[in-house]
């Protein structure tokens, strides 16, 4: 039998550790039986070897990342010190749900995911969950609790309520499948009903919503409002737009290396390539980098659309309905249906054609012409009879 590897375990010495080809540990040279379980995904976690009778037995502390070494020598030590443990080994304790997201979870799913998936799950850990679960134990994590978290959300942003829940279900199903927890407690919230994909922006109501962005003043707030023309102007994602880089910005075109459905290539009008040319050129890579840390795009969450669409008065409007605008505006403008497609970044017309909603005004306005065309092709007269 080969001789095991032991070296004095310290924070530094365990992130130097990897992976290899084979599973294998590395033993502490202070902490008798305690030792640092490597896996060939990179993974890593504390065991303890225990006497257990005639045979020596192999216990799981937990990932490191969840538990501190000093955590893993100090449990070690209880281990080796409670007689009545002695033959079976202790349950692991319960991770906190910040720890577990930060450990076994972005192993096993948040490193697959695509760098935008990541940048909205970031979004949704720092500005929701992590606030609200962060230092609970997974198991202490009730309906009650989700449920209060959710209905308070869901009163101003119902659509990301939904989308934030999702992921939370997600990872407590994680927690479940790791035995963890027995059941999931999010399973049972029903989601908020989402609106049909009807609406999109009159003429009326983009002339109000123009005035109310140009009579924004504050740096940031130009700044944000620019973003929502470029949203309408494009019909872009706003992940595309937020985290728009300087290098995805050349010769009339955006050349965007991660959309939702990949890379692909967005021109630019006249209109969306004048916001581009004032924006200041800062040291950041971002279009439009956060106002507090500059290597960073700016948060997602636009405050001040909440406010603008409430002065516009078009409150029932999500930021997304403006994707849906340019393609409805671009549809009754005369351009065909699979030309949108493109415009979108669509994989098929059928998602385009969710998107080109007519109002009522165009249809009534699109029948006379179809019937005064044929009725002229047909030489009718046509008369109104009272």
């Amino acid at each position: 039998m080969p001789a095991r590897e032991r070296m004095k375990l310290t924070d530094a010495a365990i992130a130097r550790l990897r992976p290899r080809e084979r599973e294998y540990t590395v033993w502490d040279s202070r902490a008798s039986g305690l030792g640092i379980r490597v896996r060939p995904s990179g993974g890593r976690s504390y065991v303890l070897l225990l006497d257990a009778g005639r045979r020596t037995k192999r216990v799981s502390l937990g990932p490191v990342g969840v538990k501190s070494l000093e955590e893993a020598r100090r449990e070690c030590h209880v281990h080796r010190a409670s007689p009545e443990l002695e033959g079976k080994a202790a349950a692991p304790a319960v991770p906190l749900f910040r720890g577990f997201v930060a450990g076994p979870w972005k192993e096993a799913h948040f490193d697959a995911y695509k760098p935008s998936t990541q940048r909205t799950v970031r979004y949704q850990m720092a500005g929701h969950l992590l606030p609200v679960f962060g230092e609970k134990p997974l198991d202490r994590i009730s309906e009650a609790g989700i449920r209060r978290w959710f209905e308070r959300h869901s009163r101003t942003a119902p659509g990301n309520a939904n989308h934030i829940l999702e992921r939370l279900r997600q990872i407590l199903n994680f927690a479940a499948a790791c035995g963890h927890i027995e059941s999931n407690p999010a399973e049972g919230i029903a989601f908020n009903r989402r609106r049909k994909l009807t609406r999109f922006l009159s003429t009326e109501e983009l002339t109000r919503l123009h005035r109310v962005l140009d009579a924004q003043t504050r740096s940031s707030d130009r700044q944000q409002a620019d973003i929502v023309r470029l949203l309408l102007l494009t019909g872009c994602r706003k992940g595309e737009i937020m985290g728009l880089r300087w290098s995805e910005v050349h010769d009339g075109m955006l050349a965007l290396k991660d959309s939702k459905t990949g890379p692909r290539t967005v021109p630019l009008n006249t209109q969306a390539r004048a916001i581009l040319d004032r924006q200041p050129r800062r040291r950041s890579a971002f279009v439009f980098p956060s106002p507090h840390d500059p290597v960073r795009p700016r948060c997602p969450d636009l405050k001040l659309w909440y406010r603008v669409r409430r002065e516009a008065g078009i409150e029932d409007v999500r930021l997304h309905d403006l994707r849906h605008t340019h393609a409805s505006h671009a549809v009754m403008s005369g351009v065909p249906v699979p030309v949108v497609s493109r415009l979108l970044g669509h994989s098929n017309v059928r998602m385009t054609l969710r998107y080109a909603h007519l109002g009522d005004r165009e249809i009534e306005a699109a029948a006379e012409r179809v019937g005064r065309a044929i009725g002229v092709l047909m030489g009718l007269s046509l008369q109104i009879h009272p």
